[in-house]
């Protein structure tokens, strides 16, 4: 299957500047103006214009998944994930006063979302004009520009609640902007998709890997109307609206589940037949941006242990993302039938440097000893007496000794393709969207319709497919099971670590409630403000009247 990688031409690159125009100019863009747009306006017009264009604001989603600012958004101030030892983002986790306007991810992730609702602004009005293209791909390309263009307002009303609503292409600079209200900027999401539905390939996958598909919109469109929902634009028929399409994504694209869990995201099986729809990747520099970084960022401290050395293989050990002891104990606390623990943990580290050694943070003996491909650490989840771990050559790593910088490590986005160790680009691609999660929103509309027996049947084919072979009967719940507090942890133990987390407690009105619950570092400053994130303030002040025509979030 041919996968499109997104290579991003020159005139890509200018399209996407030109885009911009609206929200970040100065002199010296001005100035490049007139040649940008010269360039675009001929060039758009062809068929290569046309899939350059509409490739570039591709590109643009690489600014989300996989990304340190996409992951400090979602992982970060939720239930499941506090902060490790190191970073500079910290902040973003404890919900303190240096989460303001100036936060340097908010500025990033506003900007460049933009440039690509801008990029398909492009695509949309300029397609007609396309001649020596077969009509069918003509609107093919108008309905990914659609898809994106919704894509990316969902992220930026769900973050950041009421944002300006552009569904022209800006082709000059202004500064009269204003901030629309939710419910409008809903109503322009859902009518994208709905234009979008008709014109997507009707496969599993797209014929070009990487493309929005149908069963990528209707996924993309039934999470819309459930957050829509629970919103200020909402009503409890969003949840009947939600139900039809989740339930087409899982019947009618030969989509299916994967037999074992643990292969869902194993390296090397990115392309698979649960996967909706990926954000591409690749290990050429040339054509793949800043990279999937997700691999970083949820490891622990390996690599400075007793007969360890960092390698592609365990990974670069940022020590960002460390597990609640509510997410360890609570949401994976049952692993006798359910397999999701031991296969989304790292639970032990084979040598890759032999040799002689003192202990480090296991007491219970002094001296070790490694040959290649011996344990060196182990991980067994629950607690050992000192008299137990004696017991073993290696160290044991009990959640009685975890700390900032050890602790559990999530194996899901671990890159053992990059060159060397060092490697902070990472090539693998970003799943963004599955059917397991599918599964659990349908669960969740079916739920918050009052079919309890409905949600109940779906969820336990997820839960199923989690059992270790032979369980599956153990693993299903019964109907006076199904509860909202049963839901959230269920999408917590399926789809951790995947950008989820805080949109989904956004969603269901529990952020504050569970982050004061659950995360002890952020508990004491978290507030009902930190449920929008900061309007960046280069955008408030490059609008004509400042804060008084564009202002800012409450509390920031």
């Amino acid at each position: 299957m041919k996968n499109i990688k997104f290579k991003i031409s020159v005139w890509s690159k200018s399209l996407l500047i030109a885009c911009s125009m609206v929200f970040c100019f100065s002199c010296a863009d001005y100035l490049e103006e007139d040649v940008i747009s010269r360039i675009g306006n001929d060039y758009l017009n062809t068929a290569k214009g046309l899939d350059d264009g509409i490739n570039a604001a591709y590109s643009t989603m690489r600014t989300w998944y996989g990304t340190e600012r996409g992951n400090n958004f979602t992982i970060f101030g939720t239930d499941i994930y506090t902060n490790g030892s190191d970073g500079s983002w910290k902040f973003m986790n404890t919900y303190t006063n240096q989460f303001d306007s100036q936060n340097g991810h908010a500025r990033e992730l506003w900007d460049e979302l933009y440039r690509g609702i801008n990029t398909c602004n492009a695509v949309i009005e300029r397609a007609p004009n396309v001649t020596g293209v077969p009509q069918e791909r003509v609107a093919q390309r108008v309905s990914e520009a659609k898809f994106i263009r919704a894509h990316h307002y969902f992220l930026l009303v769900q973050l950041f609640g009421p944002v300006d609503l552009q569904l022209a292409e800006t082709k000059v600079p202004t500064t009269e902007v204003s901030r629309a209200p939710i419910s409008e900027v809903y109503a322009a999401i859902i009518q994208d998709l709905q234009e979008a539905i008709p014109n997507l390939e009707g496969g599993k996958a797209s014929s070009n890997y990487g493309r929005a598909t149908r069963a990528a919109a209707e996924h993309l469109l039934g999470r819309v109307y459930l957050t829509r929902a629970t919103s200020p634009a909402g009503s409890s028929a969003d949840y009947a609206s939600a139900e039809p399409l989740f339930r087409n994504v899982i019947n009618n694209y030969g989509l299916s589940l994967l037999p074992d869990f643990g292969d869902v995201h194993r390296f090397g099986n990115e392309i698979n037949d649960e996967v909706i729809w990926s954000v591409q990747y690749t290990r050429d520099p040339l054509t793949n941006g800043g990279g999937n970084n997700s691999h970083v960022f949820f490891l622990m401290e390996y690599d400075v242990q007793p007969g360890m050395q960092r390698d592609t293989q365990n990974g670069r050990p940022f020590k960002r993302y460390k597990p609640t002891e509510y997410c360890l104990e609570v949401v994976f606390g049952e692993r006798e039938n359910d397999s999701r623990y031991k296969k989304s943990f790292v639970d032990h580290f084979l040598s890759n440097r032999p040799g002689n050694y003192t202990t480090t943070f296991d007491k219970s003996k002094v001296n070790l000893s490694f040959a290649e491909g011996d344990t060196t650490i182990w991980l067994p989840g629950v607690n050992l007496t000192e008299a137990e771990r004696a017991q073993y050559p290696y160290q044991v790593l009990t959640p009685e000794l975890y700390t900032e910088k050890l602790y559990p490590s999530l194996n899901k986005h671990l890159d053992p393709g990059r060159v060397d160790r060092t490697q902070f680009q990472g090539g693998r691609d970003y799943i963004a969207m599955r059917l397991a999660d599918t599964y659990l929103l349908l669960a969740e509309a079916q739920f918050f319709q009052g079919k309890i027996t409905e949600a109940t049947e779906t969820i336990n084919v997820v839960r199923r497919r989690a059992a270790f072979e032979g369980k599956e009967a153990e693993m299903e719940i019964s109907s006076g099971e199904m509860t909202f507090e049963f839901l959230a942890e269920e999408r917590a133990r399926e789809l951790i670590g995947e950008q989820t987390r805080w949109l989904d407690l956004k969603r269901w009105g529990v952020l504050v409630e569970r982050v004061r619950m659950y995360n002890p570092q952020a508990a004491p400053n978290i507030q009902e403000f930190h449920t929008l994130r900061p309007i960046p303030q280069n955008q408030i002040d490059r609008v004509a009247g400042g804060a008084s025509s564009f202002p800012q979030n409450p509390g920031y």
